[in-house]
């Protein structure tokens, strides 16, 4: 006997909340957990190569595990059942680091495998995550939902963060910094674990069934040389490398070089997250208005800079100036990639190129920051040596605009305004320069989605309303 219309309704209404309230509960585990790992492994006495290394090998784990997640999917029979356990496993990744800080110590090796941990189970959960939730929230409200889901959810991870950074400045000022660490990672641990919880009481209503086109390697790495596609993530590699020689490093020059406090260290990080959070409204704007090949241009172009930026000053002021400005140029790069992404890949494509592009996105990153680490022993490890690489990052990066301007020769000058905007995003962890590290919901972005919260749009202004197909109809 099938279900009752109000059975359904019921139903979705709590699949809904449930969503919502899963993005809460991760996002506060965001701020408040694998964001601090490399203060942690300062405050264990680890060295700051290891700081530095801490936040970035271990991603390449996860990168690669995740083309696995198809076969695990199907291999398990339920998409619920892979995140769930892969949400289990993040959570249990807390508990090493928890033991850790309340012996006070914890050897490097095990820290590496601990975080390989985490970021296998975070990022292995995507694929599989997306193809699920676009079963649970219907089409025609994807966009609008998963934009208010992605606002709340970026305020989750500003909460955590400063939570958890406001307790490390109290436990330095008791004189007992691992403890404070022990609490936030347990906080961490503990919201991991009500995410997964929340994903367990989620229904399943279709069972595995990937209608989308699987592109192999040898088709996804020709498309570097010929497919519009390939040249901007060519691009987008280079400079996930160049970033990478100095982004790791920042922590460790802010807690070990220029001696600053915990608070002091929140309110740097903490600033280029809020204005990334602050700018993108306008930036949707500016994207609607010149497109946004211009905005990728503008975004490119200011990059280049910005690492170097920290030679002028060690000054906090100078410093949060730098902060301010880093936020508002990486939401610019990241709106203006994922926007052209998919309008260059195909729909029926995009999971599978996207899962590839991780794999080597996640490479490009070790590559980068084992370059920085080989940069930084050479050059001695003291201040000088930070600005060093800071330096050179910068210099990579203006080579990194030869492919920028390959890329944007193909590229079309007016995209995709159908789109919503500010992309909908999950953030998978805060950098010093950065800002974060998010990647988009692909349910919301919906063509047919977009068309109809338009039109709802206009029919609310009392405009005509134009049909799927373009014609127009009365309301």
């Amino acid at each position: 006997m099938s279900r009752s219309g109000p059975s359904r309704t019921r139903e979705l209404r709590g699949n809904l909340r449930r969503v919502y309230c899963d993005a809460l509960a991760f996002s506060v585990m965001v701020g408040s957990g694998e964001t601090y790992l490399a203060a942690f492994v300062l405050a264990l006495g680890l060295g700051e190569l290891n700081a530095g290394l801490i936040a970035s090998a271990p991603m390449l784990a996860g990168g690669l595990i995740q083309l696995v997640s198809p076969w695990a999917v199907r291999r398990l029979g339920s998409h619920r059942r892979w995140v769930v356990t892969c949400a289990l496993t993040q959570a249990c990744a807390f508990l090493p680091l928890v033991i850790g800080a309340i012996i006070g110590s914890m050897p490097a090796a095990a820290v590496y495998l601990v975080a390989a941990m985490y970021w296998t189970a975070g990022l292995a959960t995507g694929p599989a995550w997306n193809t699920w939730v676009s079963t649970l929230v219907p089409r025609t409200i994807r966009a609008n939902y998963f934009a208010r889901r992605s606002r709340w959810a970026h305020f989750a991870v500003l909460c955590g963060l400063v939570g958890a950074g406001l307790s490390l400045q109290f436990g330095e000022m008791l004189g007992a910094p691992l403890t404070a660490f022990a609490i936030i990672f347990t906080l961490a641990g503990a919201a991991r674990f009500t995410s997964a919880t929340l994903l367990s009481r989620q229904t399943e209503p279709q069972k595995p069934d990937d209608d989308h086109r699987m592109v192999s390697w040898p088709q996804f790495l020709g498309r570097f040389r010929h497919g519009h596609d390939g040249r901007l993530l060519s691009y987008m590699l280079a400079t996930q490398f160049a970033v990478q020689i100095s982004g790791p490093y920042f922590t460790p020059f802010m807690l070990e070089r220029l001696k600053f406090s915990y608070a002091t260290y929140l309110l740097l990080i903490a600033t280029s997250y809020v204005a990334r959070m602050l700018v993108l409204p306008w930036l949707g704007e500016w994207v609607r208005a010149a497109g946004a090949r211009r905005v990728l241009w503008f975004a490119g172009l200011s990059i280049v800079p910005l690492s170097a930026l920290w030679l002028v000053s060690g000054s906090l002021w100078w410093l949060m100036v730098v902060q301010l400005l880093a936020g508002a140029v990486w939401a610019a790069y990241e709106l203006a990639t994922f926007l052209l992404l998919f309008e260059t890949i195909p729909e029926e494509e995009r999971t599978s190129v996207l899962t590839l592009y991780n794999a080597l996105h996640a490479s490009a990153t070790v590559l980068g920051a084992v370059t920085g680490a080989w940069l930084l022993h050479s050059f001695g490890t003291d201040h000088a040596a930070y600005l060093s690489i800071f330096a050179i990052s910068g210099g990579v990066r203006l080579l990194t605009l030869a492919l920028l301007a390959r890329a944007v020769q193909v590229l079309p000058a007016r995209d995709v305004p159908g789109q919503p905007l500010p992309l909908p995003t999950g953030v998978l962890g805060v950098r010093p320069q950065m800002g974060s590290i998010e990647r988009p919901i692909l349910p919301a972005f919906s063509p047919e989605a977009a068309h109809v919260e338009r039109q709802t749009e206009r029919a609310v202004r009392g405009e005509p309303v134009l049909s799927a197909a373009g014609g127009m109809r009365a309301r």
